[in-house]
C-alpha cells in the first residue's frame, strides 16, 4: 500500500543536534494493541492450515453474516485459544465437533474454550458464525473497514482495505502477519446483478435460492490477512492474455467496470507486460502462479490484495497524475499498478511477522519503482526518481515501530527505506551481485513471514560485508548522518561521521566540484583522508546519491 503524506513545510537540519530535537515521545500501548500485536501462548499455540470464509453480503443494510472454518495444526497441548474479530460484529456460535463452545471477548479478541485439550501435532478445527454491520472506511485506503458507493449506473460497488487496521475488521482470524494461512477458500454471495472478485482463482458461481449468487474464489498460496477482499460490482471480465514468464505462462485477468472497460484495455496493455518483465528480471519470477495475477477496479486508490490487485488511479500515469518524484519519470506509467503490484514479492510473498517492520514491505516495494525506472529508462534515471522521492521524508520517528503492539513505524519506511537500499547498492558496489541479492530475497524466503534481523542477516551474508550499522541508522534512528570533514591548520583532511549507532562507517563518494568522484569510508571518529585537489570551498559529497548532511570546517 501507498500512503501518501504532505510535504515537510520547514527546511530541517540534518546534523545530529537538530535532529535530535525530531525526537518522538513513545506511543503508550494499550491492553487492546496488545491483545493484537501480540503472541501470547493462546495465539502460538495453533498453526493456521487453511480457512473456508463464507460471508453473505447485504448490500442496502450495510450488514454480512457468514462463517469462518479454522482449520490447524496444534503446536502444543492447549484448552483454549485466541482468535480475533472487531467488537461490532457479533460471534453468534463458535462450533466444535458439531457442538456450541464457549467463548469470552475483551475488545477485538475472542478467546475459545475447548471441551478437553487439544494435543500437540494434532490436525483439528473450529468454525465461527458471525454477523453485524462491519465498520465504514471513512478514506480508504488510508484507513480500513468497507467501502460502499456506487459505479457510474447507480449500482452498488463495495469493497474492502483493511492493512494496518487488521482482517478482523471484517472477518474472524487469527489476526497476526506471523501466521499465514497455507490456502483458503472465499466464499461470498451477492445480490443478483453483481459479482465479486476475490484473490486466487474462480472456481464456481453458484446461483442460491434467494436470488443471490456465491462466488467461489480458491488461493492455493500463503496469504497473509489483511491482502485477503472481496469487491462486489457489476463487473466485467476480460483477459490480457498470457505473460510468458520464467515459470511459465501467468494469466492475466481484468475486472472492470463497464465504463472503464475501453480504456482498461488499453491501459493494463501499456503497464502490465513492462512491470512484470522488470520485476521477474530484478526480483524473480513473479510468487504466485497458481493463483495467476488480477487487477480489479476498487473505489479507492489502490491495495496489493494478493493475485486480485486493487486500482483505483483512475486510469492515469502518475500518482492520481502526478510524479512525485519531480523528476519526469513518474508520470511516465502508473504509480499504483506498478507500486502495487511491486508488493506481490514485498509484501506478500515476503511478509513481517510483526507490523512493527513493515518497511521490508514498503521500502523495498517503493525501490521496486525506480527498479522499473532502471528498466525502462536506465540507471541514471533510476537515480533521479529515488533522489527526487526524497523530499517526502519527514525524519519524525524511526522507521521500526514497537514490537508486539501493532504499531508501524514512520511512514518514512517508504522514501527513506528506497533510500536506504540504493545506499545499500552503492555500498555493496557490484551491480550484478546486486541484483542477486535481491532475487535470492525472493527465493530464501519464498511465502514465509520474515524480521527485520533475518533480511539483515541475508543481506549481510550475500554482500559480504556488515551492512548493520548502515541499516541500523536509517532504520532505528530518525537522524540523517552528517559528514564532517575538517580541513586542519597543518594541512591535514580529516573525517568522520556523526551518527547514532557506535559502529557506523558507510562508503561515500566525495570530489573537488565538477572533478571525479573518489571514495572514502569514514568511522565516527576523525580519521585522516587523502583528497587530493580538495579544498573546504571545493568539496562535494555524493547527495544526489546518499542522503547525507554534510558539515565542512
Amino acid at each position: 500500500m501507498f500512503r501518501y503524506f504532505l510535504p515537510l513545510l520547514l527546511l530541517l537540519s540534518l546534523t545530529q543536534g537538530a535532529a535530535a530535537q525530531l525526537l518522538q515521545p513513545k506511543p503508550v500501548a494499550s491492553r487492546a494493541d496488545s491483545l493484537r500485536g501480540y503472541l501470547t501462548p493462546l495465539r502460538t499455540c495453533y498453526d493456521i492450515n487453511y480457512y473456508h470464509l463464507e460471508v453473505k453480503l447485504d448490500v442496502e443494510r450495510r450488514f454480512i453474516s457468514g462463517s469462518n472454518l479454522f482449520r490447524f495444526t496444534a503446536t502444543q497441548d492447549f484448552t483454549r485459544l485466541q482468535f480475533d474479530l472487531f467488537a461490532n460484529l457479533a460471534v453468534d456460535k463458535v462450533e466444535y465437533r458439531g457442538q456450541a463452545v464457549p467463548f469470552t471477548r475483551e475488545f477485538n479478541a475472542v478467546f475459545v474454550t475447548f471441551p478437553q485439550p487439544i494435543r500437540q501435532g494434532v490436525k483439528d478445527e473450529f468454525r465461527v458464525y458471525y454477523s453485524g454491520q462491519p465498520i465504514v472506511a471513512k478514506k480508504a485506503p488510508w484507513d480500513g473497514g468497507f467501502v460502499f458507493t456506487q459505479d457510474a449506473a447507480g449500482k452498488p460497488w463495495v469493497a474492502t482495505a483493511c492493512q494496518g487496521v487488521g482482517a478482523s475488521i471484517w472477518w474472524p482470524t487469527k489476526d497476526h502477519q506471523s501466521d499465514e494461512v497455507d490456502s483458503m477458500l472465499i466464499s461470498i454471495s451477492v445480490p443478483k446483478g453483481l459479482k465479486d472478485v476475490s484473490n486466487g482463482r474462480l472456481r464456481k458461481v453458484t446461483k442460491l435460492k434467494d436470488g443471490y449468487s456465491r462466488y467461489d474464489w480458491f488461493v492455493n498460496n500463503p496469504i497473509n490477512n489483511y491482502d485477503v477482499a472481496l469487491n462486489v460490482g457489476d463487473y466485467r471480465r476480460f483477459s490480457g492474455g498470457t505473460y510468458a514468464g520464467e515459470k511459465g505462462p501467468l494469466t492475466l485477468d481484468y475486472w472492470v467496470l463497464p465504463e472503464n472497460l475501453t480504456k482498461a484495455k488499453k491501459h493494463f496493455a501499456a503497464n502490465v507486460p513492462p512491470m512484470l518483465k522488470a520485476f521477474e528480471y530484478w526480483f524473480g519470477p513473479y510468487p504466485f502462479y497458481e493463483d495467476g495475477y488480477k487487477l480489479v477496479d476498487a473505489p479507492h486508490l489502490g491495495m496489493e490484495h494478493q493475485s486480485a490487485v486493487a486500482y483505483g488511479n483512475k486510469y492515469q500515469n502518475g500518482y492520481l497524475g502526478q510524479d512525485r518524484s519531480d523528476t519526469g519519470y513518474g508520470s511516465q506509467w502508473d504509480f499504483i499498478i506498478i507500486h502495487e503490484s511491486g508488493h506481490e514479492w514485498f509484501g506478500n510473498n515476503i511478509t513481517s511477522q510483526d507490523i512493527a517492520d513493515m518497511w521490508v514491505h514498503e521500502g523495498f516495494t517503493t525501490y521496486s519503482e525506480a527498479m522499473f525506472v532502471e528498466s525502462t529508462a536506465g540507471p541514471a534515471a533510476a537515480a533521479d526518481y529515488i533522489h527526487g522521492s526524497r523530499k517526502w521524508i519527514r525524519n519524525d520517528q524511526p522507521i521500526i515501530g514497537p514490537y508486539g503492539v501493532n504499531q508501524e513505524g514512520s511512514g518514512d519506511m517508504y522514501p527513506k527505506g528506497s533510500a536506504l537500499l540504493h545506499m545499500l547498492r552503492l555500498t555493496v558496489n557490484d551491480d550484478a551481485k546486486w541484483r542477486q541479492m535481491l532475487r535470492g530475497l525472493s527465493q530464501t524466503f519464498y511465502h514465509q513471514t520474515v524480521t527485520t534481523e533475518q533480511v539483515v542477516s541475508y543481506l549481510n551474508q550475500q554482500s559480504g560485508q556488515n551492512l548493520t550499522p548502515i541499516i541500523n541508522q536509517y532504520l532505528r534512528h530518525p537522524n540523517v548522518p552528517t559528514l564532517e570533514v575538517r580541513f586542519t591548520p597543518d594541512g591535514k583532511t580529516l573525517a568522520r561521521w556523526i551518527a547514532d549507532v557506535p559502529d557506523f562507517a558507510m562508503p561515500v563518494r566525495v570530489r573537488a566540484r565538477g572533478g571525479e568522484y573518489r571514495t572514502i569510508t569514514p568511522t565516527r571518529n576523525f580519521q585522516p583522508v587523502e583528497l587530493p585537489g580538495i579544498t573546504r570551498e571545493n568539496l562535494e559529497a555524493d547527495t544526489q546519491n546518499y542522503y547525507i548532511g554534510v558539515l565542512v570546517e
